[in-house]
């Protein structure tokens, strides 16, 4: 286990789906209702077994180019109401953020995501973040890694870890989605766990 320096009051970011939250039976009831608006097919467990890059890059497989912006509008439009009743926290989510601030540090929820319905689920769910970043993916996570002077990045897919080394902090990886633990180290990960239950040794060694 590597051993990282960090500093007092350190902030810790996380990202949303499949890192702290099963978001797949939301996401997947709107594509499905998507799918019944527009006619077109979608397979909606192929998608929720890829999740990660913005909707836009999702729906880009589904629609044709001139469409996605339409459809990602829509998409978000129902979201609130079909999928925040749908999604539970991860195992572990609670003592993962309950360990950073047992050991004075701060959590940043940076996601692809936009930032109303991220905030929506940490509302709905209980789970405290002090800093929301909607909308960042890879190198738009770095920035906001940066921005925020965060220490670690807490994140279930390669892109997360890639996006870790571009802010120049440690990568937590976690196999809680669609990258395993090979992927996840080939893509610079520090530390990779089974769940955000093992987060806080983790923690202590950083």
């Amino acid at each position: 286990m590597p051993t990282f320096n960090l500093g007092t009051s350190p902030l810790i970011g996380f990202d949303l789906d499949m890192t702290l939250i099963d978001s797949r039976p939301g996401i997947q009831a709107v594509y499905d209702e998507i799918s019944t608006r527009t006619g077109v097919e979608i397979d909606s467990s192929l998608v929720v077994s890829r999740l990660g890059p913005p909707v836009e890059v999702e729906l880009a497989n589904w629609f044709a180019h001139d469409a996605v912006d339409a459809m990602a509008d829509l998409y978000r439009s129902l979201y609130p109401g079909i999928a925040i009743a749908r999604i539970e926290a991860l195992p572990g989510a609670y003592d993962a953020l309950a360990a950073v601030r047992a050991r004075g540090g701060r959590v940043a929820v940076i996601t692809a995501k936009n930032a109303r319905d991220a905030a929506a689920h940490l509302d709905h769910l209980g789970l405290h973040a002090d800093e929301v970043r909607g909308r960042a993916w890879r190198a738009g996570k770095a920035d906001a890694l940066g921005e925020l002077g965060a220490e670690a990045y807490v994140g279930d897919h390669v892109h997360d870890m890639e996006a870790a080394g571009l802010a120049g902090v440690p990568g937590v990886g976690v196999t809680t989605g669609p990258s395993s633990r090979t992927e996840l180290e080939a893509a610079g990960a520090a530390a990779v766990v089974g769940s955000l239950a093992e987060l806080a040794h983790v923690l202590d060694t950083l």
